[in-house]
């Protein structure tokens, strides 16, 4: 199963995209888009879209995985990372590979087992767990491989059964 996992935003959209076999996770690629703070916003929708589109065909994931929305206290910069995400999603559904969805909460449940974990916690298990020699450039690429993470416990039984199905274990 190949999973990409993504940490959305309008300034820095991270990316991680995993593979799954039964007997580990595998990091095949991570990374980040990133566009001006100079750059007008419908500008960088398009950058967004279209570096989205193109990892989308790139890699052929099987399955995206996307932080959902928490607001924090700017609701401005909350509508803008909403709209970006709006972006991906509609690059996901183009491509037609399935969205999933998770919580924060989810996410450090999955990969550190605790759901109040700190992020200097969630970053180090995801190091660990995929076996990086050190962490990415940035924290939204960390938190993306976690995403995708996420998504291969949640799918879990699933995952297996279709594994199994398509002679992988």
């Amino acid at each position: 199963m190949v999973v990409l996992g993504i940490d959305p935003g309008y300034a820095i959209v991270g990316y991680g995209v995993i593979s799954y076999g039964g007997t580990g996770y595998k990091p095949l690629a991570c990374g980040a888009i990133t566009t001006d703070a100079d750059t007008p916003f419908d500008k960088r929708l398009r950058i967004i879209y279209d570096n989205m589109t193109e990892l989308i065909e790139k890699v052929k994931p099987q399955a995206i995985s996307i932080e959902s929305l928490y607001f924090q206290n700017n609701q401005k910069t909350a509508i803008m990372v909403a709209e970006a995400r709006g972006v991906i999603l509609l690059c996901a559904n183009l491509a037609g590979v399935p969205v999933f969805e998770y919580t924060p909460l989810q996410v450090k449940t999955a990969v550190t087992g605790y759901g109040k974990a700190k992020k200097p916690q969630v970053m180090e298990m995801t190091k660990r767990l995929l076996h990086l020699a050190k962490m990415p450039r940035y924290d939204d690429t960390c938190d993306a491989l976690a995403v995708a993470i996420c998504h291969v416990h949640a799918a879990g039984t699933a995952a297996r059964l279709n594994m199994r199905n398509m002679g992988l274990s």
